[in-house]
């Protein structure tokens, strides 16, 4: 490398010097030079020892950093040098605030607070909870430093949102409040501006899953199951939708290493229910029947219930949905969640099983006199003669 001994360097000098075969410094004093490079790059650097030892400080690039800001620059890191601080660890650190700095936005933090606080959480809530961020959210503020935001701003974006769906503007507010009490937790936010916005919104009407719960329609409703002339994974998924009674994420989501075959019932793990606690559903000789069956299409995989896109992947929230409109059932008549309040109603006023197997059997939260939360094996006998019978009235009900 060649090297110009020169101090106290001119702009005239800067703009005179050609570039050569090798790189070379034009020197202006203390340390600080211009480094030219044979394709034409020029950078400011600054030579020091600390500690003993010899380093080198990158203050910039010429013509964007010019000779004078250069010198103050200089300066300025030979000031923290006689200080006994080194500038080119300074340097670092503002980097790396900076780089934090980026990393403080809502849609970072968000990402963050999904990968650190949704694991245990169901996949159709993680589903929900990521369209919310990815299509209302992030387009509006996922740019906002977090701690800059403010609630007359997350107020516009909800609006927006609720001229659309009401129940969806009330899911963001409370995902927007979540990650903000994340961001106060790990000390990049200081408030969470969701807060102020309680009563904004317009309330909820309360959804009523359509049902079918009259014995004689239900008899033509398992019928027109039997006649279904889909794939058999959704027909399997109707019928066991039927016997099973469980939330249709569940159903949906079924894996085949759930099922007990020794003790004949599916065990489904807490972080799959919507109350956080195991559950156990008895199977019927009919519910059995239908597994072996579909097992001999679908047991290579992971779920019972393979989405026709692919097997590594659950069948769609619409395969059961549709089904029902092909049958002719609309979504005023009957939905997949109406399956849990048919059985519920015929188990109750029909059957006269005991309401709290029929609330246990339903994932509900049930307490004894004592408060006590029943466990998971509470009265499983008894469920599982009340789950035979609840196959057999429906096999009776399909025969008439």
């Amino acid at each position: 490398m060649t090297i110009s001994n020169m101090e106290n360097l001119s702009v005239t000098a800067i703009k005179s010097a050609k570039c050569g075969d090798k790189p070379f410094k034009l020197y202006d004093g203390g340390g600080l030079y211009l480094l030219i490079h044979p394709k034409g790059g020029r950078y400011w650097r600054y030579d020091y020892r600390f500690v003993g030892k010899r380093k080198t400080l990158s203050i910039g690039v010429y013509p964007e950093i010019s000779l004078a800001q250069a010198r103050k620059l200089h300066l300025v890191a030979r000031e923290k040098l006689r200080s006994g601080i080194d500038p080119s660890e300074v340097k670092k650190v503002e980097k790396l605030t900076k780089n934090l700095a980026g990393s403080d936005t809502f849609e970072a933090i968000s990402r963050e607070w999904f990968n650190q606080r949704m694991l245990d959480k169901s996949e159709s809530y993680k589903v929900r909870t990521w369209r919310i961020l990815e299509k209302d959210l992030f387009p509006a503020i996922g740019n906002r430093p977090i701690s800059k935001i403010t609630a007359p701003e997350i107020l516009g974006v909800l609006r927006k949102i609720e001229n659309r769906t009401i129940d969806i503007a009330h899911r963001a507010k409370q995902t927007a409040g979540l990650i903000f009490r994340y961001a106060i937790a790990t000390g990049r936010a200081k408030t969470d501006p969701t807060r102020d916005l309680g009563g904004v919104l317009k309330a909820r009407t309360k959804k009523h899953h359509a049902a079918i719960t009259d014995p004689k329609e239900v008899g033509r409703l398992m019928v027109a199951i039997d006649g279904f002339e889909g794939t058999i994974v959704v027909k399997t998924a109707l019928r066991l939708s039927a016997l099973l009674f469980q939330r249709p994420g569940e159903i949906r989501h079924m894996e085949w290493q759930e099922i007990n075959w020794h003790e004949n019932r599916w065990e489904i793990p807490a972080r799959k229910m919507k109350m956080k606690v195991d559950h156990i559903v008895p199977l019927s000789r009919q519910a059995l029947e239908l597994l072996l069956e579909l097992q001999k299409h679908t047991g290579r995989g992971k779920y019972v219930f393979p989405s026709a896109r692919g097997a590594s992947r659950a069948l769609s929230n619409n395969g059961v949905r549709t089904a029902l409109r092909t049958l002719g059932y609309d979504k005023d008549t009957m939905t997949p969640h109406g399956f849990r309040a048919m059985a519920r109603t015929i188990l109750d006023e029909v059957l006269n099983f005991r309401i709290d197997w029929i609330e246990h059997q339903l994932a509900h939260a049930v307490r004894d006199a004592t408060g006590r939360a029943y466990n998971r094996t509470e009265h499983l006998e008894g469920r599982r003669q009340m789950m035979q019978k609840w196959a057999d009235y429906l096999d009776k009900l399909n025969s008439k």
